[in-house]
């Protein structure tokens, strides 16, 4: 049943509701958007569940309203938040796109927390690029196919795959160049690329989402399901991507990739067993 602007508020908000019903609740207020669904969204990042405020994080910066960058700036200046949720609020700043922003990125480009250093600097660059590309920033060279707000513009369709390759797993090439590299063989959608995009999670310490550029095709998916499986059963992994290796399994949906899943809905961290159960409802909508 479809919910509307208030009933997803209270859904989202309810601690008590189940994680997958709050996990929905709070994609039906992307969908709607606005400020009542901004000021819902904003009032959850006091919750104790990181993976959900790192999601609300996600959100506000694919609205792409301006109305939530006050609370993203706070977000991102709280270092009581998790690392992950503080470095999705830099993302999503950069998603938002507004020159305001530039000030209190550059602020933590310097964090002694490299996830949000990075993203910060990743999310000045997204800025300066929109605005030095006014006329070009909604080309077929900077939007995405997957109806995503990227990170960072996408390299040039011209670009061979050798030379995505190239730049991605080197580790001197600055950190921007490699993520324009990544997204660029995300929409290849081939599975030379997808190879590649599963090779450069050796190379990135933190990959911020890499494994979820390879859930959006399940032919190219399956190439890559051994390597997520792998990447969310190592402990010593990040717990990041951890998370996002469960979430692209949970896109890839098949009986091997949801017992895999099943697996580590006990996982030691919160953050890896919230995942599963949000991937399993992410598969299970995805058979609906």
């Amino acid at each position: 049943m479809e919910m509307n602007a208030e009933e997803a508020a209270r859904v989202l908000q309810d601690k008590h509701e189940p994680l997958k019903d709050r996990f929905r609740a709070l994609f039906t207020l992307r969908n709607i958007g606005g400020a009542k669904a901004i000021d819902a969204i904003s009032s959850c990042f006091c919750d104790p569940s990181a993976l959900l405020k790192h999601e609300l994080a996600y959100v506000l910066g694919q609205i792409q309203d301006p109305r939530a960058i006050p609370v993203l700036n706070q977000v991102l200046s709280d270092s009581s938040q998790e690392p992950m949720v503080r470095h999705e609020a830099g993302e999503a700043l950069g998603a938002i796109g507004a020159l305001e922003s530039l000030g209190i990125l550059e602020k933590f480009c310097s964090d002694s927390c490299s996830e949000v250093a990075e993203t910060c600097q990743l999310a000045m660059k997204r800025i300066q690029w929109i605005h030095d590309n006014t006329i070009t920033k909604h080309s077929s060279e900077s939007a995405s196919p997957f109806l995503s707000v990227d990170p960072t513009p996408y390299a040039s369709s011209e670009t061979s795959v050798q030379e995505l390759e190239d730049c991605l797993l080197d580790s001197a090439a600055p950190i921007y160049e490699r993520y324009r590299a990544m997204f660029a063989l995300r929409n290849r959608k081939d599975v030379h690329s997808v190879k590649t995009l599963a090779r450069g999670w050796f190379v990135f310490q933190y990959v911020f989402g890499c494994t979820l550029l390879l859930d959006r095709d399940r032919e190219c998916s399956l190439v890559s399901l051994n390597e997520l499986a792998q990447r969310l059963s190592d402990l010593t992994e990040n717990e990041m991507v951890r998370h996002e290796c469960a979430e692209a399994l949970g896109s890839i949906a098949t009986d091997e990739a949801l017992a895999i899943l099943h697996k580590y809905l006990n996982d030691s961290e919160r953050v890896v067993r919230e995942s599963c159960v949000v991937a399993l409802d992410i598969a299970d909508q995805l058979e609906i």
